[in-house]
């Protein structure tokens, strides 16, 4: 590479992290357009819609139906938000809450208003007509019912319920004409299917309409054109986009259990002050200053192109996020402080790479060449099995943990990214202005060895001890505390207590002067708040309040703030994470695993490699959950990302592992000792194990340090991760490996 040429690549690099940096934070707090103030915020950070919904009717809804309901309306609110939350207040009513919106009266308009949904007949049973068809005073169409739905009830005219549609989307078609129009597809479940079959083939041979009844009126009666057997519909007509999307938007919420009525609706206020968001940017700040010193120290100028491509990373996340339009909440900003100091994990694995090949007297040029090839192999395995695991729990996952994997998945590609391109330019572009002595990138030394394997037994031993201590935590916990966790009211529910002040009162305030009395009369040190906008009421939820908590709550609002005893409402609530939620989250990691498994059965041509690395994450993920039931911290919505994160975490440490071991072994020999090599293979890559939880590690203990309590209930058990993580794959999988290798399954000739 030509001088010149080396001198505008860093020049580019430079303005590409300056432009970047300055797209990415330009205008936060401010009208401007900088892509983090347009960033969407949770309901944690920016406030949004709360709408509360009652059961129509007088008897008291059951369980199922609710569950039923409730599932169904989060997956529906899911559109406007992962982070969106669903669940039951009091006995028959149901609360929504969608972040980053203030206009209520917008959502009921989009989302609809849920109620009884019917598909009718154009005749009655003695062939009378149930409605007809007129024109209003500006030509549209208008349906007048003829006779009133319990007669239709009695003589069979209501061919489906809405219950009977399993989903109706927007969407377009072309008709004969080849001309595109906007349609409304239907899906049937398979009891409506053959319903719907049915009343197709009657309307269709009388050449009759079937009519879609809701809210009490006609929202439609389309022709039947054909017999309809499989359950898949169209509705056509003179639709616009918005026209299809709100009737297929009906459909979908019309075919509820229960039918519903709005019985409130609340703009409501961020639950975390701008103290919580300062504390965190502060932790960012600090983390990565010490990652780039810690880089620059140990690699020198390798570790000053990484630092500037970890720079242009950082700044590409925060434009990507507004780019693709990711919720982002307080642990979504932490995952997001966490990846930076995963994202110098390639860095680290290519530089120990170059060191390598500067050993055996390669050239600077020719070492930074064949370091980034031999590396490529590891990163590549290590990246794209996190990224099966963040795509299967995008699909298959619902809330925070559909969040959490695209934040995962996003992090995932842009460190590719930075490693693989932007830190290699980076340093051509270093050698050719001139920085070529191997003094200035560090000669490897041979590692030494350390047998790893004689101490097997041991490292089985301590790991089986802490996970059986573990599990007899949780009995006692459950026979003296009532549970094994400490489960917050994102999974147990808990109390909402509605409070209206005399005065306005900021987050601030109250996370000051008022939080610490409900800690102090609760025990509860998960409590969450929320102002209602406009008003002077403010939202406390809690574990679930006894009837003298529940006394004691009212009085010392009354004693220390003079609110009016009548202005205190309390409800219990249900979990925001629903069972049917946990089920798919569940679901989604099982799935998830076993396509990590794959990949690694595929890649490495050993299933013996993938159970191992199996293995080492359930070690991980129940070392973990020891350390949380030891420990009481609180298990709420970060808890699911906290598993998930050391899950990637412990992932990628272990192939870089096995890479290394299927490297050596292919060099081995059918005489070579496969104990020593594997032993090795772990020393060989020991440096990278330790450097790389370094580097995460001092972004977790920033966000410890720095960070509010919910902050730290996520950081506290993420450094356990860490250290467990490296533990697990330095200590136990190489081990593992080689006992399945030699025992378990017999040596291959």
């Amino acid at each position: 590479m030509k001088k010149n040429k080396a001198i505008i690549i860093l020049l580019v690099m430079v303005l590409a992290l300056c432009g970047l940096s300055y797209t990415a934070v330009e205008g936060i707090g401010t009208e401007k357009a900088g892509a983090a103030s347009g960033i969407k915020l949770g309901l944690d950070l920016a406030g949004g819609v709360s709408i509360t919904y009652q059961v129509v009717g007088e008897e008291e809804p059951s369980k199922e139906d609710m569950a039923d309901t409730i599932y169904k309306l989060q997956r529906r609110v899911e559109a406007y938000s992962t982070e969106a939350q669903v669940y039951k207040e009091g006995n028959d009513r149901i609360n929504i809450e969608i972040p980053g919106v203030s206009d209520a009266n917008a959502i009921l308009e989009e989302l609809g208003k849920p109620g009884s949904l019917f598909f009718l007949s154009e005749k009655g049973a003695e062939g009378e007509l149930n409605y007809t068809m007129s024109m209003d005073e500006n030509g549209g169409v208008v349906y007048v019912m003829l006779r009133d739905i319990e007669e239709l009830q009695e003589d069979g005219s209501i061919l489906l319920a809405g219950t009977d549609v399993q989903d109706a989307q927007a969407g377009s078609m072309s008709d004969d004409m080849q001309n595109s129009q906007f349609v409304v597809g239907l899906t049937m479940t398979p009891e409506g299917t053959k319903k719907f079959a049915d009343a197709t083939s009657k309307a269709y041979q009388n050449g009759e309409t079937i009519a879609i009844y809701y809210d009490d009126k006609i929202i439609s009666a389309p022709q039947v054109n054909a017999v309809i057997s499989d359950g898949n519909a169209q509705i056509t007509g003179s639709f616009t986009y918005e026209e299809a999307d709100k009737l297929a938007s009906t459909i979908r919420i019309g075919g509820l259990k229960l039918e519903l009525e709005e019985l409130r609706s609340n703009v409501v206020g961020a639950q975390l002050g701008s103290a919580a968001i300062n504390t965190s940017l502060k932790a960012a700040a600090v983390g990565f200053g010490l990652v780039v010193i810690f880089m620059i120290f140990i690699y020198w100028v390798m570790g000053a192109a990484a630092s500037l491509a970890l720079g242009i990373y950082t700044a590409l996340i925060v434009v990507m996020l507004n780019l693709f339009e990711i919720t982002l909440t307080l642990p979504g900003i932490a995952g997001i402080i966490l990846s930076i100091g995963m994202a110098v994990d390639a860095n680290v694995i290519i530089f120990a790479r170059i060191r390598e090949e500067l050993a055996t007297g390669k050239t600077v040029q020719s070492a930074i060449k064949i370091g980034f090839s031999k590396a490529f192999s590891a990163i590549l395995d290590g990246n794209v099995t996190t990224l099966i695991a963040a795509v299967v729990l995008g699909f298959m996952g619902s809330g925070s943990v559909k969040g959490f994997a695209q934040t995962l998945a996003l992090g995932i590609i842009l460190s590719m990214f930075t490693a693989l391109v932007i830190t290699k330019q980076l340093l051509k572009a270093f050698y050719a202005v001139g920085l070529k002595k191997e003094s200035l990138y560090g000669v490897g030394k041979e590692s030494k060895r350390i047998s790893f394997l004689s101490k097997k037994n041991i490292f089985f031993a301590v790991s089986v001890v802490v996970i059986v201590a573990g599990f007899v935590v949780m009995g006692i916990n459950q026979g003296t505390k009532g549970s094994a966790l400490n489960y917050s009211l994102e999974f147990v529910g808990g109390t909402s207590t509605n409070v209206t002040f005399n005065e306005d009162r900021t987050i601030e305030d109250i996370d000051s002067s008022i939080v610490p009395l409900i800690e102090a009369i609760t025990g509860d040190g998960n409590v969450q708040t929320q102002k209602v906008a406009g008003t002077n009421e403010v939202i406390f939820k809690t574990r679930t309040l006894t009837v003298e908590e529940r006394e004691q709550f009212k009085d010392a609002m009354v004693e220390n703030f003079s609110v009016d005893a009548e202005k205190i409402t309390a409800e219990t609530i249900s979990s925001t994470i629903s069972s049917e939620m946990q089920s798919d989250a569940v679901l989604a990691i099982l799935i998830a695993t076993a396509c990590m498994l794959i990949y690694i059965w595929f890649r490495f041509k050993d299933i013996r490699f993938g159970t191992s690395a199996v293995l080492a994450l359930v070690h991980d993920v129940l070392v973990v959950l020891a350390f949380y039931a030891a420990a009481r911290v609180s298990v709420g919505s970060t808890f699911i990302a906290c598993m998930l994160t050391i899950v990637g975490y412990s992932i990628n440490a272990t192939i870089v592992i096995f890479d290394r071991i299927r490297e050596n072994l292919a060099m081995l020999g059918k005489k070579g000792d496969l104990q020593e090599m594997v032993n090795r293979s772990i020393s060989q890559t020991l440096s990278r194990s330790i450097f790389t939880s370094l580097t995460t590690f001092f972004m977790v203990v920033s966000l410890f340090i720095f960070g509010v309590s919910s902050i730290r209930e996520f950081a506290l058990p993420l450094m356990v991760g860490i250290i467990c993580g490296t533990y697990s794959s330095v200590c136990i999988t190489g081990a593992l490996w080689y006992v399945f290798r030699t025992k378990v399954v017999k040596k291959e000739k």
